[in-house]
């Protein structure tokens, strides 16, 4: 469920803040207040494009947040997954920064996330119904989702192992094109199968002799400077036959010194103690020099030898592999296809097997899935006619209509269509070709109505579901969104008195000009101010005493329906 939206510096918004109600909340306001600049910063910070020109004017940036309570088991499995801290209290708060230079940076629970991750999660966290929305349903590929989701838990649970049984399936039809192969294509590949792998296989590669051999090469190669550099270090330490004297010899002199007088000041005890312990050390060092001078081999044919071995370790990498790992893999994998490709009529035969079991697994999944559909289109459809009836369209007629394709697929072989007739003789036609854009309207609403119960969307937000509608029929369109709000958190924008009227929360938006600038402003309305916007949406121009009696008689009317919905 949506709590809050917070939007600052966005289009003509400086900064507002808006908590939402549980139920039905109602979004009213002048053409060109800023209704539709409300909807879409929703749809911004929920991962929609956004163009930089929509940061408000004189700003750097455009901040939008919302807050949510999610009490959807798949959602938080979903911020499980995505590793998202939820702070066991289930709210989650979505952000989304929109720079100058037109870049945007997404945040869940602060954490940076990617513009996937929004969409992915926000699909289940809200959905938005504008005049887009309800052109959707004249697309037929969007109803076989929809007809699932009335099915509920069972075609879902049918659809997952389907999918698997069908990926499966696919795996293995791609894996005949490797064997539809003539004699002399399968003799050439063959043969530079054999190549790959006794090349691989020759070279006896050892997993992290890479990085030992390039230790051992850097060591080689610099050898003549570290055993120059080395030996300068041992003439520095010991001194030399020109009778440079050396560090030892010097210190050891410190010491007679020190100790010559160490008895006159107990201070001086110290430091004899300290340089002593200096010329023991460098004692230890002298000898480690010389024992590392000694012990040093430059030896050239090593050094050949190990520049060969990695060049070919290179090439390998190069071919096969990015590491040793990676290219033993390959010879593994190729190993595995020669095989196949030598006993290929054993594996073709094998694997024609695997296939028509499969196919004979998922035509059975594709048959239990018919069968749902088609004893759930029956029934969905007479309540979708009975819930347009509600909303005026009183000679409607509506089914779902489930067809056999030519093939199936990981959903399966089931063609799904709606087709309607809103007149008395006309034949069942599709939507596309009957639905005007106020019937879409209605037709979403009447659809949203029974899915009411099975969808595990929280929140819904109706734009323009009143295109086309006055009277009577604004007034069942006004119930059918109290019915749905029994079940799901409702946001309406409307224009229409009989709609605001059924809101438990009312929101004004205003455009208000101050010091020459223009702001979007969004309130909540108590009851007077609310019943003083239904006599505006009423009477238009001028508000009379008649006009406020009538929003006041709306308004007590919108509350008796409310208890008996």
């Amino acid at each position: 469920m949506l709590i809050h939206l917070h939007v600052k510096n966005y289009a003509l918004i400086d900064e507002i803040n808006v908590d939402f109600d549980d139920n039905l909340n109602i979004l009213t306001g002048e053409t060109g207040a800023g209704k539709s600049i409300i909807i879409g910063s929703i749809n911004a910070v929920l991962g929609g494009k956004v163009s930089k020109d929509m940061i408000r004017t004189g700003c750097d940036s455009a901040l939008i947040e919302l807050l949510f309570y999610v009490d959807n088991n798949v959602v938080l499995s979903k911020l499980h997954e995505y590793d998202i801290n939820m702070d066991n209290n289930k709210e989650l708060l979505i952000t989304r920064k929109i720079n100058i230079n037109g870049r945007s940076v997404f945040r869940m629970n602060g954490q940076v996330v990617t513009t996937s991750i929004v969409k992915d999660i926000s699909t289940k966290l809200i959905d938005i119904h504008g005049q887009h929305e309800h052109q959707s349903l004249l697309n037929k590929k969007n109803h076989l989702s929809l007809l699932d989701t009335f099915c509920g838990v069972d075609v879902l649970e049918l659809k997952e192992k389907l999918r698997e049984k069908y990926a499966y399936y696919m795996e293995l039809s791609s894996k005949i094109d490797h064997f539809m192969l003539d004699e002399h294509t399968r003799k050439k590949e063959i043969s530079f199968l054999e190549y790959e792998i006794n090349e691989i296989t020759s070279a006896n590669l050892i997993i992290g002799e890479d990085e030992k051999l390039k230790e051992e090469y850097t060591l080689l190669s610099n050898g003549k400077k570290i055993i120059k550099s080395m030996s300068e270090i041992h003439t520095y330490v010991n001194g030399d036959s020109t009778n440079m004297t050396g560090a030892i010899d010097q210190i050891g002199q410190a010491v007679r010194l020190l100790s010559g007088i160490k008895t006159l000041d107990k201070n001086i005890m110290n430091m004899e103690e300290q340089i002593s312990n200096i010329e023991i050390m460098l004692s230890d060092f002298n000898r480690d020099i010389n024992d590392y001078i000694s012990s040093f081999e430059l030896d050239e044919s090593r050094y050949f030898e190990i520049e060969d071995r990695i060049d070919l370790i290179n090439n390998l990498k190069m071919k096969y592999g990015d590491t040793i790992e990676e290219i033993l893999k390959y010879k593994e994998e190729k190993e595995k296809y020669l095989e196949e490709l030598i006993n290929h009529e054993e594996h073709l035969n094998q694997i024609n097997k695997e296939i028509d079991t499969l196919k004979n697994e998922i035509e059975v999944y594709c048959g239990d899935l018919t069968k749902i559909r088609k004893e759930k289109a029956k029934h969905i459809s007479k309540l979708i006619v009975n819930a347009l009836r509600h909303i005026n369209l009183l000679n409607t007629n509506f089914i779902i209509e489930v067809n056999r394709a030519n093939k199936f697929n990981s959903n399966g072989w089931d063609e799904i269509e709606f087709l309607i007739s809103t007149n008395v003789g006309e034949p069942l036609k599709s939507l596309s070709k009957v639905a005007s854009g106020g019937e879409l309207s209605r037709i979403m609403l009447a659809i949203k109505s029974v899915l009411a119960g099975s969808d595990d969307i929280e929140s819904l937000i109706f734009d323009e579901i009143d295109t086309g509608i006055s009277g009577k029929t604004a007034g069942l369109v006004a119930e059918k969104l109290v019915q749905i709000s029994k079940e799901h958190q409702v946001i309406c924008i409307t224009h229409l008195a009989q709609i605001a009227a059924m809101g438990d929360a009312h929101f004004i938006i205003q455009k208000k000009v101050k010091d020459n600038v223009t702001h979007t402003l969004i309130n909540k309305l108590d009851k007077e101010s609310s019943i003083n916007e239904l006599a505006r949406l009423l009477g238009g121009i001028k508000i009379t005493d008649a006009v406020i009696a009538n929003a006041k008689e709306m308004k007590d009317y919108a509350e008796e329906v409310k208890k008996i919905q």
